[in-house]
């Protein structure tokens, strides 16, 4: 049975939502599902804007021939061929082979290795080409990388609509709704369209930005993306924060803390500097990511202006869920955060300086202060160190000069560090006849700590 909505008089929702699988592309947690977008114009030729995701096409067929009755398909415009967009776009040409396919030259390529198919009589279209199709006129604008290299959107001059493809998308399936404007939408959906962006398309700020400035030259007065909701007023509410994420510029002048934790410690370090902060009055988020998805944890690195890592030494390294969060940051670009980090080792503290490395591979992250360091746990005296902490972060958020710390700051501590494992032995002097506790290697393998 067909479930469709109408748009215009002739410019059908044609889509539909997946509820029942729990992950989106195989990795994104989607427990609201998701909504596949496809439309269709009935004008005095058919037009197809794209195809859906195969686990929502049998919905979407009967949708099609049900909106079509009978009238042959004229037309089907590929703007993005990737699977949750194209991967019924084989069955369907098999189904009306009367229609012509309407993409750019990438995008043939693409359908040729998707679909072993060759569209016959295909229509190639670049930046700036039209195409009638009776009433409604169409321009369509070159979009690569976003977030594929093929990704064309098109504009209809007619309805002043734009077909944006990836763009002003978001998580969840529709639930009956389809304009924004039917909804609380930045109650009920801003979190999970910015999760949407910054986990599929924030690698690509820059090209996001390139067709903003491209669409800013069109009179839009309705967008209708391939996920989520459809605009047709109220625009700034997501234009202006899509320039913000395009921008790597933070929504919220706040904290937000992600934090690993294998026996808890690392975590009381958190939980300490989160309740100073708030008592600051910054607000704050806090994330434990051995358990919360880092597709959130990602979005909300992309929210706040400023950024605490709090991990334990692992192997020498960074315990892993943190390691994987940093590199996930790393590989989809953010940049412009002020950072704080919580180390913690309890014979040899690594995870800082790894952390460190990692964000010094990041574009304008700037570190604030020198990470505070546990020995396996917060010694006697040292939530003084997350005192000062805290005090530097919110005079950063509020851009105030951090109050004078009136605490001395304790000596470093001497010692002597294993250069087989990385044991410190703190002490002023080594026995010659010292062994390392670890190891087992004798004193001519300890070097002074530097």
């Amino acid at each position: 049975m067909y479930c469709t909505r109408k748009i215009t008089d002739d410019l059908i929702w044609i889509g539909a939502n997946d509820r029942q699988h729990p992950v989106f592309e195989a990795a994104h947690p989607v427990p609201r599902g998701m909504s596949y977008n496809s439309y269709l114009l009935l004008d005095e030729k058919t037009v197809l804007f794209d195809t859906v995701d195969r686990s929502v096409q049998t919905q979407f067929m009967e949708n099609l021939e049900h909106t079509l009755n009978g009238r042959a398909l004229d037309y089907i415009f590929v703007h993005h061929m990737e699977p949750d967009h194209a991967a019924t776009l084989g069955d369907l040409m098999l189904r009306h082979p009367e229609a012509k396919i309407v993409c750019n030259g990438k995008a043939i390529n693409m359908i040729r290795q998707f679909h072993a198919a060759d569209p016959k009589g295909a229509i190639l279209v670049n930046e700036g080409d039209t195409l009638s199709t009776g009433k409604h006129n169409f321009t369509f604008v070159a979009a690569p990388m976003v977030h594929w290299p093929e990704v064309v959107v098109s504009y209809d001059s007619t309805d002043k609509i734009l077909f944006s493809a990836d763009g002003f998308g978001s998580f969840g399936a529709l639930n009956g709704i389809l304009f924004a404007d039917e909804i609380d939408w930045e109650r009920d959906w801003l979190d999970e369209a910015r999760r949407y962006y910054t986990n599929i398309v924030g690698k690509y700020g820059p090209q996001v930005m390139a067709l903003l400035k491209k669409a800013s030259a069109l009179d839009i007065q309705m967008i209708c993306p391939l996920h989520g909701p459809v605009w047709r007023r109220d625009f700034s509410k997501i234009i202006d924060r899509y320039v913000k994420w395009a921008s790597y510029e933070p929504e919220v002048q706040g904290v937000v803390i992600p934090f690993a934790s294998i026996y808890g410690h690392t975590e009381t370090a958190a939980n300490i500097l989160a309740c100073r902060l708030a008592e600051l009055g910054v607000p704050v988020e806090m994330y434990d990511v051995s358990v919360s998805h880092y597709s959130h944890v990602l979005s909300d690195c992309f929210k706040y202006s400023h950024i605490v890592f709090a991990a334990p030494t692992f192997n020498n390294g960074i315990f892993d869920p943190m390691e994987h969060l940093l590199r996930d940051l790393a590989h989809h670009n953010l940049q412009n955060r002020k950072v704080a980090l919580i180390q913690n080792g309890s014979w040899a503290p690594a995870s800082g300086k790894l952390m460190a490395d990692i964000l010094g591979g990041m574009k304008n992250m700037e570190v604030l202060e020198a990470p505070v360091t546990l020995k396996s746990a917060l010694a006697p005296g040292q939530e003084g160190e997350l005192e000062a902490l805290a005090r530097a972060l919110a005079a950063s958020v509020k851009g105030e000069e951090p109050a004078p710390v009136q605490e001395e700051v304790p000596a470093k501590p001497k010692g002597f560090v294993c250069k087989i494992c990385g044991f410190i032995y703190e002490s002023d002097t080594l026995p010659d006849d010292y062994v390392c506790p670890i190891c087992r290697r004798p004193a001519s393998d300890f070097a002074p700590v530097q």
